[in-house]
């Protein structure tokens, strides 16, 4: 049986899509994850694309749980869901 593995640091490369409304979120290098003590991916952590940062201004991020993770290609990690519903985090 073999074993589809995914070193991070070539997934790092990928770049991060949501296909519910066509934003990119840069490459995974950009952003961050969260993986729990069993060593399970828990969330997608993105820098909010779309948020103007002021020269004092704070970070906002996006936090996106796994089970919005559709696909993880050879290129790129889909993820799909309304960005409304998602929790964002000031910084």
């Amino acid at each position: 049986m073999e074993v589809d593995i995914k070193l991070y640091s070539e997934m790092e490369k990928y770049e991060i899509i949501n296909i519910n409304d066509g934003d990119k979120y840069n490459y995974l290098a950009n952003n961050d994850i969260i993986i729990d003590e069993d060593g399970n991916f828990k969330l997608l952590i993105l820098n909010d694309a779309n948020l103007k940062f002021g020269l004092f201004g704070k970070n906002e991020f996006i936090e996106v749980p796994w089970e919005y993770i559709k696909k993880i290609g050879s290129r790129t990690i889909i993820i799909d869901v309304d960005e409304r519903l998602l929790k964002k985090t000031r910084i």
